[in-house]
C-alpha cells in the first residue's frame, strides 16, 4: 500500500474476509495500519504481534485461513477501507479565547474557518462479491494461507477518524487463471482445432 494524500490514512485491511491485523471478521471499524503523506508499506501476512506476521500465500480454498477457522464464505477477494484522520483544530479557536481588546491583533489564519478534513460521509460503495454464470465449470478456487513466521515490525498509534464511513473502498478480487479464464476477466490460452486430414499416409506408431 502507498499513501499519495496530503495527510495521514488509516487503511483497514481484509483478506478473505479477515481482518488482517485482528483476525476478526473484517469490518471497517476495525483496526488497520495508518500511512503517513507518502508513506508505502508492504503486507506481508497475518499480524501475530507487532514485530512478526504468518506470511500469506495462495493455497486451495478448503486450506485457506478463512475456511479453516470457519468463515469460508468471503474467500477470494482483498479489501481495504481507507480513512482520513480528523484535522486538528486550527489557531483561530485560541484566538477566540483571547481578552477582547487583543483579538484586533490576532491574525486570522490561513484559509479563514477552520477546514473539515473531508467532505460529507459518502456512502460506502457496494463491494458485494462477483458470482461466476451457472453455466461456467470452475476448478477450484483459491484462497489464502496462513504460512510461516516473518518478521515484520509496526507501532501502535491513534488515530481519529474523520468520517465515520470510509473515504475509499478498495475491492480486488483474485483466483486461479483457469476460473477467471472460465468467467472472461482475462483471455484464456488459444486451444488448437483439431484437423481431419493432418496427414497423408499412415505413420509407424512410437
Amino acid at each position: 500500500m502507498r499513501n499519495r494524500s496530503g495527510t495521514d490514512v488509516l487503511a483497514v485491511v481484509s483478506v478473505d474476509g479477515v481482518n488482517a491485523v485482528s483476525g476478526e471478521t473484517a469490518d471497517w471499524s476495525q483496526s488497520g495500519y495508518v500511512l503517513a503523506p507518502g508513506q508505502g508499506y508492504d503486507i506481508k501476512g497475518w499480524r501475530k504481534s507487532l514485530q512478526r506476521v504468518a506470511a500469506f500465500f495462495f493455497t486451495e480454498h478448503r486450506n485457506s485461513y478463512a475456511a479453516r477457522t470457519g468463515r469460508p464464505d468471503n474467500v477470494g477477494v482483498i479489501g481495504v477501507a481507507v480513512f482520513r484522520r480528523k484535522a486538528e483544530p486550527e489557531a483561530r479557536i485560541l484566538r477566540d479565547r483571547l481578552p477582547a481588546e487583543r483579538r484586533e491583533d490576532a491574525a486570522e489564519p490561513h484559509g479563514g474557518p477552520a477546514a473539515s478534513a473531508g467532505d460529507a460521509p459518502r456512502e460506502a460503495e457496494n463491494d458485494a462479491r462477483r458470482q461466476a454464470p451457472s453455466t461456467v465449470e470452475r476448478s477450484a478456487q483459491l484462497g489464502t494461507g496462513h504460512g510461516r513466521s516473518e518478521t515484520s515490525r509496526v507501532t501502535h498509534t491513534q488515530f481519529e477518524r474523520a468520517t465515520p464511513y470510509p473515504e475509499e473502498i478498495i475491492t480486488i478480487h483474485y483466483d486461479t487463471h483457469a476460473n477467471l479464464a472460465a468467467m472472461g476477466v482475462i483471455r484464456g490460452p488459444r486451444i488448437a482445432t483439431p484437423s481431419p486430414f493432418p496427414g497423408q499416409f499412415v505413420p509407424d506408431p512410437r
